[in-house]
């Protein structure tokens, strides 16, 4: 349906309009990667609620992680979350998706497409970076870094939300706020990876007038005139122009990409310090990269 080249971002140039963009669940991009024994910047392939068939030319070392998927290699199964060995000719078919949006196809070696701004990942609305700056299609050829693969680790996914998820976020502006904390709003159909549109009852109290520009980050819950908060994701635009409500906490990002359209969210607040140590125990969980 919709797979990418992706990494860990284009970071450094937001202030000159570019997104930073790249994986939307960083926790299981690095946890595929780590399994190849590959350095956490290495490009994967992010596949998004129906997975590709991938015929491999060469043999190959992959690992796959994030979102539950049934997968098979050739005749047989394969497990997520493992080292599998693809022989020349075999073909990796995902099949039902049972848990989670959004799982990571990491090779050893990693994706070797061109970098541009120093990184691999797809933009696709400016046509920027990943296999010719969009969506992978129907007999694209993808190839692999050189080296040896080191040795992986084996390391734990996170609990993958099962139809929704209570989201730890900063709070922004009280009246938005005390809303936005007190509704369950459902991930609307017209969500992607720029943003996703909450459905609901409409947020009361949203400032009026035109509000000055200013930078936005991901996880950043924006709500328009309207009423509908928009949560922004790794595409997301450079600067925003709606009243901010809140900001989800880097650790819980992972955790709303894995949503998908109907799937439910809640928001609860957090303090800083709170958010710090969740962000550390996640990287401990990673072996402390």
């Amino acid at each position: 349906m919709f797979t990418t080249v992706q990494d860990l971002g284009r970071w450094g140039f937001q202030s000159r309009g570019v997104p930073v963009s790249g994986a939307m669940d960083r926790y299981s991009h690095v946890l595929a990667n780590r399994l190849m024994g590959n350095p956490d910047t290495a490009a994967t392939l992010e596949v998004t609620l129906l997975g590709p068939e991938i015929a491999f030319d060469t043999d190959a070392t992959i690992a796959v992680a994030g979102a539950v998927f049934s997968l098979t290699l050739g005749h047989g199964p394969v497990e997520m979350n493992a080292v599998i060995e693809a022989k020349t000719g075999s073909i990796l078919k995902f099949g039902e998706r049972r848990q989670g949006a959004r799982a990571y196809i990491a090779v050893a070696g990693g994706v070797d497409v061109p970098q541009v701004l120093g990184s691999r990942s797809t933009h696709v609305l400016t046509r920027m970076g990943g296999h010719e700056g969009r969506a992978l299609r129907v007999g694209d050829k993808i190839t692999t870094g050189s080296g040896v693969r080191d040795e992986g680790q084996p390391l734990t996914p996170f609990d993958l939300p099962q139809g929704g998820v209570r989201l730890r976020v900063i709070p922004g502006e009280q009246a938005l706020f005390a809303h936005l904390s007190t509704q369950r709003f459902r991930i609307s159909p017209s969500s992607d990876r720029m943003g996703y549109r909450l459905e609901g009852s409409s947020v009361a109290d949203v400032p009026a007038g035109e509000l000055i520009s200013a930078a936005v980050a991901t996880g950043v819950v924006q709500v328009t005139p309207a009423g509908q908060p928009i949560l922004l994701m790794t595409d997301h635009a450079t600067t925003g122009g709606y009243a901010i409500g809140a900001t989800v906490i880097t650790a819980d990002i992972p955790l709303a990409a894995q949503l998908a359209p109907g799937d439910w969210i809640e928001f609860e607040a957090c303090s800083l310090a709170a958010a710090d140590a969740a962000l550390r125990e996640q990287e401990a969980a990673l072996g402390g990269g």
